[in-house]
């Protein structure tokens, strides 16, 4: 068998926020208002010769998604790596001030890796922002480096995408680690 990736989620602290007030305070989640999700709003993508029950599973309020180097896409008509991925429906966006609060927890051996994307932007991208895990290390698609030793110890993410502005913003632990330019007008969702 291949190598396996993991990621591991907090459900019940995933919460996606509309802004209602603006504000560039410490805690990144001022000013927003929680947009409440449920069982609904979370599709599981996987390889599709896999059942959801062998990559995915939520226990105790923790989602934990598995995939292997060996897997296969999502469908058997795709050219896309293997992936195991929770899409969060229900709450895809046009405008305005969203953001993404999750905790999450990466065991050892997983690299290369995405762990959360904003998807949606202009051609020929698909993704406003990718976070990917490289050798313990998140990054910011390849480059730059937000946090080295990223392996076995949980941490707290928020990812703010103002549309309007285009900037997207990173949080690790209430810290800023990341702004920059998003990459234009999409549909977007997590």
């Amino acid at each position: 068998m291949g190598q396996l990736w993991m990621f591991y989620l907090i459900g019940l602290k995933l919460i996606i926020l509309q802004v209602s007030v603006r504000s560039e305070a410490v805690d990144p989640t001022q000013g927003f208002a929680p947009v409440p999700l449920h069982n609904s709003n979370f599709k599981v993508q996987k390889p599709y010769d896999v059942a959801v029950n062998k990559r995915y599973s939520f226990v105790n309020g923790v989602h934990k998604l598995r995939v292997y180097s060996t897997d296969k896409p999502l469908s058997p008509d795709s050219h896309t790596l293997p992936r195991t991925e929770i899409r969060v429906t229900g709450h895809d966006y046009t405008s305005g001030v969203w953001q993404f609060e999750g905790y999450g927890y990466v065991p050892s051996g997983t690299s290369g890796v995405s762990i959360m994307q904003v998807f949606g932007a202009r051609p020929p991208s698909a993704s406003t922002l990718q976070l990917r895990v490289y050798d313990s290390s998140l990054t910011y698609y390849r480059s730059p480096v937000l946090l080295h030793n990223m392996h076995n110890r949980w941490f707290r993410l928020n990812v703010i995408h103002d549309t309007d502005a285009s900037i997207v913003k990173v949080y690790i632990g209430r810290v800023l680690k990341f702004k920059g330019s998003a990459r234009g007008h999409a549909s977007h969702y997590f």
